[in-house]
């Protein structure tokens, strides 16, 4: 008779084999026998989100943690809409200019068009849910696939969302404007239906980001087409002047506005910090006594993947959740000899700012020192690969039970070198350590160590301004991720920049 761990292993197998045939991380409930699903939820490897479907999981988290639905978010919904409504629907037109913007957030209700739908709420997890709107769509040959998820072309999406999109979501609405090379890609459909009011609202928008020669366009073809058209701007404020720029990445663009827009609430609600006259010993000596290893466990979760090794660790009884106290112990001890060294190299990093030199530009050549030394003791007693060590990301990361999604890994090496270009010509300290922080786990250019990166990069912008080096709080976790959040996924860094101000305050 098999033991226990053996049956496991089995039901691992199945599993395996089940994923590799489905191509997505996806479990129906026809795709393996009741009795492997039942042994794969109660040891915690499935979860079950709608009668029926499943989703992998992992067994080290804990009851209610939501990083293994958002992690899996957008291809559940994708292959579940796909088999219910026979690959026939589409996502919203804002929710596809929102994705086209590479902004996949999850949203706490995903509206989506079909011919098959009912008009149906359709609940799901932590209080997700999809809505299936019954409607026409575009033509099949239209329709836009990114990640599985099918969505409206740009030029149709606009024509087709409310003016209330611009308001809500400018920085992805301008972000897909300048991606529109001229005005014949909207043209031909506001002219085929006629569209006068939307045809006003799309030229104004196209105004507003200082692109008039596509404005003229769209109001002079139609009038010449004898429809009557009033132009209309939808957002609600002008573009700032640094932020167009033709033929300027979607990817870039969107942190230019996130830094810009941010960095005005920052200085209209947070009081101006008085200069120091800094004691450079002192300093330095203050930073010593201060130290402590206050690093987050890693912020960024990796893929799930149910592997060969894992189901052979099962099979032979070696598996246990609680069994690797040890490596656990060595990992933490790698970890904390790391930051150490990370720390010193910091330590190094604000001795160049605090006597004069420019803090964007200590970081942009020093971080990836930081980095490099954060890992380099787990490389070095085999914990992590070497090639941990490389640099940027190669894939897609999650955040733990976050709904923000980060930048694509594409679009990692496109932005860092902007950011740093805001840090460097970022005029006020207190906007520096901010947003330094902020943007930095926005992007989450690493795979590990972007929450430790970003504290440092905090620390290292405050020096700046003579701040002394201020550690988050452990007791504080919570309410700082729910202000990273926040700032995150609603554009709104009041909360974070309050944690932030009163740390420092």
């Amino acid at each position: 008779m098999s033991s226990p761990p053996e049956k496991l292993a089995e039901s691992l197998e199945v599993l395996r084999k089940s994923l590799a045939n489905s191509n997505d991380q996806v479990i129906k409930s026809n795709m393996i026998s009741r009795t492997h699903r039942e042994r794969l939820i109660s040891n915690g490897f499935l979860v079950e989100v709608i009668k029926g479907w499943y989703i992998l999981s992992r067994p080290e988290d804990k009851s209610g943690d939501s990083t293994s639905w958002y992690t899996s978010f957008w291809i559940f919904c994708s292959s579940y809409l796909d088999n219910k409504m026979s690959k026939e629907w589409v996502a919203s037109p804002e929710q596809s200019l929102l994705i086209h913007a590479d902004n996949w957030t999850i949203p706490d209700q995903l509206l989506i068009k079909s011919p098959n739908g009912n008009n149906n709420i359709i609940k799901l997890p932590h209080k997700t849910s999809v809505v299936d709107l019954k409607a026409t769509i575009p033509e099949r040959n239209q329709v836009i696939i990114k990640n599985n998820v099918r969505i409206y072309p740009i030029p149709l999406a606009l024509i087709s969302c409310s003016e209330r999109f611009f308001r809500q979501h400018p920085v992805e609405a301008r972000a897909i404007l300048i991606t529109l090379k001229d005005a014949s890609d909207v043209l031909s459909p506001l002219l085929d239906g006629g569209h006068t009011v939307i045809a006003g609202r799309i030229a104004g928008a196209f105004r507003n980001i200082n692109r008039p020669e596509i404005a003229d366009e769209i109001v002079d073809t139609m009038k010449s087409a004898g429809f009557d058209i009033r132009e209309k701007d939808p957002f609600e404020e002008s573009t700032p002047e640094l932020l167009f720029q033709r033929n300027l990445s979607p990817y870039v663009y969107r942190i230019q506005q996130i830094w810009q827009q941010m960095r005005e609430v920052i200085l209209n609600d947070f009081p101006e910090l008085p200069t120091k006259k800094i004691d450079i010993p002192s300093y330095l000596k203050n930073i010593d006594e201060v130290y402590k290893h206050d690093a987050y466990n890693s912020l960024s979760i990796e893929g799930y993947q149910i592997t060969e090794s894992l189901i052979e660790r099962v099979k032979s009884g070696s598996w246990n959740p609680d069994s690797n106290s040890g490596d656990e112990k060595d990992r933490n001890a790698m970890a904390a000899r790391g930051y150490w060294l990370a720390f010193n190299s910091v330590k190094e990093s604000i001795n160049k700012v605090i006597h004069g030199a420019n803090a964007g530009e200590i970081a942009e050549k020093d971080y990836r020192l930081w980095y490099r030394e954060l890992f380099s003791p787990s490389v070095s007693t085999g914990i992590l690969r070497a090639s941990e060590l490389a640099g940027y990301r190669n894939t897609q990361v999650y955040i733990r039970n976050s709904k923000h999604i980060p930048l694509n890994h594409e679009a990692v090496r496109d932005v860092m070198p902007v950011y740093f270009d805001l840090l460097k010509n970022e005029s006020e300290p207190i906007v520096r350590s901010i947003l330094g922080h902020f943007v930095f786990v926005y992007i989450h250019p690493y795979n590990d160590g972007n929450g430790r990166i970003a504290r440092f990069l905090m620390n290292l912008m405050r020096s700046s301004g003579a701040l002394p080096w201020t550690i988050i709080p452990l007791e504080e976790r919570d309410r700082y991720m729910k202000t990273l959040e926040e700032a995150s996924v609603n554009n709104n860094i009041r909360p974070f920049a309050k944690f932030i101000t009163q740390l420092i305050l």
